[in-house]
């Protein structure tokens, strides 16, 4: 007489093709194989670059896929060969999901910039989902004192801000404009202040004025009302903006904010050009920059500082059964201010 196995299941949000929606089904929970882990997934942050997943924007995905790369859970099961990395240790999971080691830039270092980099939710399969399998090189682990639903926007949002300050050049005392505070911004602003930079932040709309000061800001400009370029250079020139805001237009009427040596930072990701003459980069040396993510270790290092300083997102949580809701809710640009699933 034939016995029957149950097989284990788990929930996953996944998309079928380019553009479809999200269907919430049951899978198989999967095994993790030679240097790998699998993680109980107990938080996924929504972010915009979902989108890329969602529409198929991003060449090469492999459908259906699950999307989500900002991970926060425990670590269920070990692949062989893995010994740095134990069962029910708290880890987490960002854009970053592993790199080749063998291209010009990972023998020098520059995992951020591996030519076949792995992103997690694109790659393979991210955290919109109960278990997830991801290779140790993506893996961060998690302070105590950081809530799941803390640390997940803090391993994109967080690490994205944190990484791009801390390498702007910028020095405490110096003025630091925050452009936007939304998702990224709101963390900017916090970590901008801890930084010991004199923190200006740039919204729309004067009722944006007293969040900017609670959560660091020293000032406030209301770009509806007044140029903002001209109002940093009153404060003596900008040594950094960072754009956080996906408005190419808002970022070109910033550079004439610059002081010497000034830098715009462009963390928000937009298709349409920033428009700058010449001349406005050669007055004052300024310059622009872009600046993805970072490594896991750029994750470490941003949550610990997170850990030491108090600097956290506002989040909204939805449950993984409702991730259709939750992903229009960040469309929306209504959230305050990261939306994460919960499991």
């Amino acid at each position: 007489m034939a016995t029957t196995v149950a097989v284990a299941t788990m929930k996953v949000a996944q998309i079928s093709k380019p553009g479809g929606e999200f269907q919430v089904v049951d899978r198989e929970i999967p095994e993790p194989g030679p240097g790998q882990v699998r993680i109980k997934v107990q938080a996924c942050g929504v972010c915009h670059s979902d989108v890329l997943t969602k529409e198929g924007t991003w060449p090469g995905i492999e459908y259906p896929r699950v999307p989500g790369h900002e991970v926060a859970g425990m670590v269920d099961r070990v692949g062989t060969g893995v010994t740095a990395w134990k069962k029910g240790q708290r880890v987490g999971v960002g854009w970053h999901g592993g790199q080749d080691n063998t291209c010009r830039e990972c023998r020098r270092g520059d995992f951020r910039n591996c030519r076949n980099l792995k992103v997690t939710g694109i790659s393979y399969d991210g955290g919109y989902q109960q278990y997830m399998i991801a290779p140790i090189d993506a893996l961060v682990a998690i302070p105590d004192a950081l809530k799941d639903v803390e640390a997940a926007p803090l391993l994109c949002a967080g690490i994205t801000t944190y990484n791009a300050l801390r390498h702007s050049g910028a020095f405490p005392g110096d003025l630091v404009a925050v452009q936007g505070i939304g998702g990224l911004g709101h963390l900017g602003v916090q970590f901008a202040s801890k930084f010991g930079y004199r923190t200006v932040a740039i919204g729309r709309g004067a009722g944006i004025a007293p969040l900017a000061k609670k959560l660091g800001a020293t000032a406030y400009i209301d770009a509806q009302t007044t140029k903002a370029a001209d109002e940093l250079q009153k404060m003596g020139g900008a040594r950094v903006i960072l754009a956080t805001a996906p408005s190419s237009k808002a970022m070109s009427e910033l550079i004439d904010g610059l002081g010497p040596n000034g830098e715009i930072m462009v963390i928000a990701a937009t298709f349409d050009p920033i428009e700058v003459a010449p001349v406005q980069l050669i007055n004052g040396s300024r310059t622009i920059q872009g600046w993805a993510a970072g490594t896991p270790a750029d994750s470490d290092d941003t949550l610990r500082f997170s850990e030491l300083t108090g600097v956290r997102p506002m989040i909204e949580t939805y449950p993984l059964e409702k991730a259709d809701e939750a992903y229009a809710r960040m469309l929306s640009g209504k959230a305050e201010f990261r939306v994460v699933l919960t499991m």
